[in-house]
């Protein structure tokens, strides 16, 4: 039990790590080249993220490709809009409260919306075996 949960915890952490780097990349393309306001961008970058996301998990991280995909995507677009809503929501509050560079805000609630929520509610909710 706990080794399968470590593994799967490991797969997970390196989808969210490649999700978070397309993530990363469209955040940073659109505001720094496109001028595109950052928390509009969070948000897009988010999106391609979930996306991208969803494919490394369903088809690698916790291998659940054989549950019903449509029910999968229903419940994984409940979880990555909150996700979005929360990464948006601190993005925005610490760079406007702490005048913290949008990357470095975005790198901390990165970290912690992954680890606390992301990972929980995919792994028992959206990709539960």
């Amino acid at each position: 039990m706990r080794k399968a949960f470590f593994i799967s915890f490991f797969q997970y952490s390196a989808a969210a790590i490649i999700a978070t780097m397309v993530d990363f990349f469209t955040l940073i393309v659109l505001t720094e080249f496109f001028d595109v306001w950052y928390v509009a961008s969070t948000a897009i970058g988010a999106l391609f993220g979930a996306m991208t996301n969803f494919l490394v998990c369903r088809y690698w991280a916790f291998a659940n490709s054989s549950n019903n995909l449509s029910n999968q995507i229903f419940k994984y677009i409940l979880v990555s809009t909150g996700s979005m809503c929360l990464n948006t929501l601190f993005v925005f509050l610490l760079t406007d409260l702490t005048n913290i560079n949008y990357a470095i805000s975005k790198t901390i609630t990165a970290i912690l919306v992954a680890v606390f929520y992301n990972f929980t509610l995919q792994k028992y909710f959206v990709f539960k075996q």
